[in-house]
């Protein structure tokens, strides 16, 4: 039954990010339209290699460790959708502006409705929940301690950086 809940879990993942990754190139072809200069390309490939890693990791150790839910699965479940609900509150907010690589047309005003509200980078907080709810819905906490100290590695000593410097290079837009 809960190797079937892993399963499940994981297709629905992987359509979810399939379905982002089309948004992001169709995006992407559209801001590029429209005058954007992307930045950040050299670290992109190591934000892809931890996602895939981390899907392909947090299945391995669920199966692994004989598939079981974690005790305190209902609330790593609940974390895991209110993460979900954030980051497609960012996806909405941003439209053609979301995506998952730095894209910034110069001149553009930064977003200030919708999560960026209240900080900004909002979208960066739901995918560290994320990498670290899923994994501990099946206790798989090797899996969300290894990738969340990784993945807080990359945003905060890269990718913000590099978001924050083509902003401040542009006078532009964007905070994902």
């Amino acid at each position: 039954m809960v190797t079937r809940l892993v399963l499940a879990l994981a297709a629905f993942i992987a359509l979810e990010r399939i379905v982002e990754l089309w948004l992001a190139a169709r995006n992407r072809r559209l801001m590029l339209a429209r005058g954007a200069k992307e930045y950040g390309q050299e670290h992109y490939r190591f934000v892809v290699l931890l996602h895939a890693a981390w899907f392909v990791a947090w299945i391995a150790e669920a199966l692994w460790r004989g598939p079981r839910l974690d005790q305190l699965w209902p609330a790593w479940l609940v974390l895991f959708l209110l993460a979900e609900i954030l980051r497609y509150w960012c996806i909405t907010t941003l439209g053609v502006r979301w995506n998952t690589r730095i894209l910034v047309v110069p001149g553009e005003l930064l977003v200030h409705s919708g999560p960026y509200r209240f900080m900004s980078h909002p979208n960066y907080v739901g995918v560290v929940v994320d990498l670290f709810a899923v994994p501990m819905i099946f206790n798989a906490w090797i899996t969300a301690a290894v990738f969340s100290v990784l993945n807080l590695a990359l945003l905060l000593l890269v990718r913000i950086p590099a978001e924050e410097k083509a902003l401040k290079r542009t006078e532009g837009t964007q905070g994902t």
